[in-house]
């Protein structure tokens, strides 16, 4: 049997995961009509890019290498989380958007355990002073809540253009009455915040209602800042609320001729074919929060009165949950190919002269 994720082949004939073979690099799998089978090597093996996206997002989450990963994503986002609702778990409510961020939710939960029995370890064995009842401090576990719902049926990344506001406008609800108002600060994690909409028409909207003092919105996965030629079909640059983002930031600092510049150097490497990603330069100008920060004020809705702060995986941390798929070219712009630098360099070229088509 062949199938392009490992559950599919576990489900079917229910033998064990380490009886799963994947196809070797540079090798193609040629089964002949009598039966006979084998893989033949046609190309020498490059170094190995295979996607992280596809371990974030698209790959079936049972698969028990992709699970721990996601676990993992999690975990890594603690020290950002805890600095962003100022280590006050008492009046902080943990939720996730639904429904492929609930693996990485989980791993963020063992996270939040793992620094609560390190503090109880500092006061209770290491003599550290502490203010408060041991009791409570034995028994204090991070609120959790069910928050955002979604209609399983419907995904809206994977939308088309034209139905996609429409669409995220009714696929989430929310649950009332367990926040307190004006008190509570509301962590959510999703899986990736690519476009920004679903957080932008729908999710933001629907959590001011709640009269939370504070939303801080998490994503396993690093800023989304170029397109994918590989598969996905998102090759539309300013689509990405990261570009959209730098670019605001780019003209708020009155630094538009970097744009001229840039294009400038797009046509060149797209004429010479070079292997070479010239948007890069652009994002170097600012600092990672710097652009997280951006993000949070594009996506707010005017009526929110709460605070908001946006908070993305690192890059570094998401090649050591997902150390063997080191392809992150959506997060850094570090194509493996010549080709998708061309894709990238294109895109901008679209982006700068209004043109609203595919980059490849």
């Amino acid at each position: 049997m062949v199938a392009s994720e490992k559950p599919a082949i576990k489900t079917a004939f229910n033998v064990d995961y380490d009886q799963i073979e994947e196809v070797k690099p540079g090798h193609a799998l040629i089964i002949k009509k009598n039966g006979e089978f084998a893989q033949q090597k046609f190309s020498k093996p490059k170094e190995k890019k295979s996607c992280s996206f596809e371990r974030i997002y698209f790959s079936r989450g049972t698969d028990p290498d992709i699970y721990e990963e996601r676990k993992n994503l999690g975990k890594k986002l603690i020290p950002q989380v805890l600095k962003a609702i100022n280590f006050d778990l008492k009046n902080t409510v943990f939720s996730y958007i639904p429904n492929t961020a609930e693996t990485a939710f989980l791993g963020m939960l063992q996270g939040l355990e793992d620094y609560l029995s390190a503090k109880r370890k500092d006061i209770l064995i290491d003599n550290k002073p502490h203010m408060g009842d041991i009791e409570e401090l034995l028994s204090f576990r991070p609120r959790v809540e069910k928050i955002v719902l979604k209609d399983a049926k419907l995904r809206t990344f994977i939308t088309d253009d034209e139905h996609r506001d429409e669409l995220v406008a009714h696929v989430y609800d929310t649950t009332y009455e367990v926040i307190k108002k004006d008190v509570d600060t509301l962590v959510i994690l999703d899986d990736s915040i690519v476009r920004g909409t679903t957080l932008e028409k729908s999710i933001l909207t629907m959590l001011s209602r709640l009269k939370p003092k504070k939303v801080v919105i998490v994503s396993s996965a690093p800023q989304i800042r170029f397109p994918d030629c590989y598969g996905i079909d998102m090759s539309k640059m300013s689509e990405f609320v990261a570009f959209r983002a730098m670019i605001a930031l780019i003209k708020e600092k009155g630094k538009e001729y970097l744009l001229e510049e840039v294009l400038d150097r797009c046509k060149l490497a797209l004429d010479e074919n070079l292997n070479v990603n010239e948007v890069n330069r652009l994002y170097e100008e600012f600092a990672y929060e710097e652009i997280s920060n951006k993000i949070g004020e594009i996506v707010k809705p005017e009526e929110m009165r709460a605070d908001l702060e946006i908070i993305y995986q690192t890059v570094d941390n998401l090649h050591k949950a997902c150390p063997d798929h080191l392809g992150d070219w959506y997060f850094t712009g570090n194509f493996p190919t010549r080709g998708g630098m061309r894709v990238t360099n294109r895109s901008f070229v679209n982006y700068m002269e209004g043109k609203l088509v595919r980059a490849y």
